[in-house]
């Protein structure tokens, strides 16, 4: 049997690839991989299975790569993704790996005459930012990629492709924030780590669980176990209930490991106070409950990386002052970093992630003033962090969401639509047909197409991000009911900003006109 993997050589790949040479089934993984380095580096590591690996050259957006990829292949598995902060310095490439790649993927599946099954990890981006309101979500919640995420519009669209492709049997499966080997040290190279809020809710996996999952997924296949009922044409949440932190705590985990803490490297002003990506998951039990992967919890993961990397203890005894300055204070110079946004007048990040330049600069100094989420305290006073975690925060779906797929009827597509303040431009619909592609129109008075799964079950609705590098929610979110029930936890009323990246990806904001979709007042900035 042929498992087909793109993406292999990247940060979860290897630890799939190690899980499925465990199935002495598989007689061939074939890799398509995009440089040389990180394939020999992959071929060393797996060194005593050579005569199973067969990699070649090429790219995921290449037709030819693809049917390539997927000849006589059983299953394909697609990791391939361009990711921060490589998607933030080399958006062409991300834009060719998670967003043309999906499309020469699927099109090569729909021709072949014995088609593959397609598992497409898609990504915990695709949901935006989320704070103590709604910290919460599940596979069909609304899709608010945050501003000037290229990584998770390119991705949002890779999904889109899959989920309304003609590939007879796929699975998308959104994973969370993920914890793998090179982690630390990929996180001290650029200022992409002071992109986490503090206060932001993320629900870690480890990249050794992620591999289980996909080996167990192929397992119970070959079984005849799995099938359209309870995986097959489904959407996921990979995560793991034990791994709720806040960005705080997540950064705050990694320090103690040299003796430090967030507060000993960090003030309160270096991150990002919006404008990221997490959740908590209050569905990541179902692909446990299918199958059985999750180990590994947070402290299991940073044991292991001091184990493998024994000098990283040397940290406890370095000067907590030097370390602050050669490593945390020389990434805020970094033109990813806050701090470089705002000393080089960049309105339009400063807008979106602190949304003014005053209130990144109202941030207060000391610790002791600044509010923690996991210390009990949020901008609208006390919480009871434990009991936050454990109690669930449902979105605004405009229809009853625990309703079954087989009682799904022409109602319910029409709330949603009317939710989203657009219309389903149907009259007929067979109730249950979950995946019968159907016509919609949003409050733009667009058409598309899309199936009532997509919509409903997934959380997509067509607008303007879909076709352009652009984001408008917040002038959506004043007839969207949907958007509005997330993006207004901290998003205000009165911001109606557009943002956008021109032909050269470069950032720029303005305010616009809340009754039209090209009006704006002034430019606010652009860098």
């Amino acid at each position: 049997m042929i498992v087909s993997i793109a993406g292999a050589t990247g940060s979860m790949g290897p630890y799939v690839v190690g899980e499925l040479l465990k199935i002495p089934q598989i007689s061939c993984i074939r890799i398509l991989a995009h440089r040389k380095k990180p394939a020999r580096k992959l071929f060393r590591r797996f060194s005593a299975e050579h005569g199973r690996l067969d990699v070649f050259y090429g790219t995921i957006a290449s037709a030819d790569d693809c049917r390539r990829l997927i000849e006589g292949a059983s299953y394909v598995i697609n990791m391939a993704a361009v990711i921060p902060p490589r998607s933030d310095k080399h958006p062409r490439e991300a834009i060719e790996a998670n967003e043309e790649g999906p499309k020469a993927l699927v099109h090569a599946i729909e021709e072949a005459d014995d088609q593959p099954k397609l598992i497409h990890i898609s990504t915990v981006g695709l949901y935006g930012h989320r704070n103590h309101i709604h910290p919460f979500g599940r596979v069909g919640d609304p899709l608010l990629i945050s501003p000037f995420d290229l990584y998770a519009l390119t991705k949002l669209r890779g999904e889109f492709t899959v989920l309304e492709s003609d590939v007879n049997e796929w699975a998308v499966i959104r994973q969370t924030a993920m914890l793998y080997d090179d982690m630390l040290m990929n996180n001290i190279r650029d200022g992409l780590m002071f992109h986490t809020c503090f206060n932001g809710p993320l629900e870690w996996a480890t990249g050794h669980d992620s591999g289980v999952l996909i080996a167990n997924i192929v397992r119970r296949d070959m079984k005849g176990e799995l099938n359209g009922e309870n995986f097959w044409k489904k959407c996921f949440n990979l995560g793991m209930a034990q791994n709720r932190v806040t960005g705080y705590e997540t950064l705050d985990k990694g320090f103690r490991m040299i003796g430090g803490s967030v507060e000993v490297f960090f003030d309160p002003d270096y991150n990002s106070a919006r404008n990221f990506h997490g959740m908590w998951f209050s569905d990541g039990q179902v692909l446990e409950e299918l199958f059985h992967y999750q180990q590994e919890k947070i402290d299991d993961f940073w044991a292991h990386v001091l184990r493998a990397r024994p000098y990283l203890a040397l940290g406890k005894i370095a000067p907590k002052k030097l370390v602050r300055k050669l490593v945390i204070e020389r990434l805020r110079g970094d033109s990813n970093a806050p701090l470089y946004w705002y000393r080089h007048r960049d309105q339009a990040r400063m807008t979106a992630y602190f949304k003014s330049e005053e209130d990144y600069r109202s941030i207060p100094e000391t610790w002791d003033c600044y509010p923690l989420l996991c210390k009990g305290q949020s901008p609208d006073g006390a919480v009871d962090y434990d009991e936050l975690r454990k109690r669930d925060t449902p979105a605004y779906y405009g229809f009853d969401f625990s309703k079954p797929d087989h009682e799904i009827d022409i109602s319910d597509l029409r709330s949603v639509a009317e939710a989203h303040g657009g219309a389903l431009l149907c009259d007929r619909f067979q109730t249950g047909d979950m995946y019968a592609r159907v016509k919609w129109m949003t409050q733009d008075g667009e058409v598309f197409s899309a199936r009532p799964y997509t919509v409903l079950r997934c959380g997509h609705w067509y607008h303007i991000s879909y076709r352009e590098y652009a984001w408008e929610f917040d002038r959506l979110s004043r007839k969207d009911r949907v958007f509005a029930g997330i993006w207004r936890d901290s998003h205000d009323p009165d911001e109606q900003m557009r943002y956008w990246f021109d032909g050269n990806f470069e950032a720029g904001c303005a305010r616009q006109d809340a009754e039209s979709a090209d009006g704006t007042e002034s430019v606010e900035g652009k860098s």
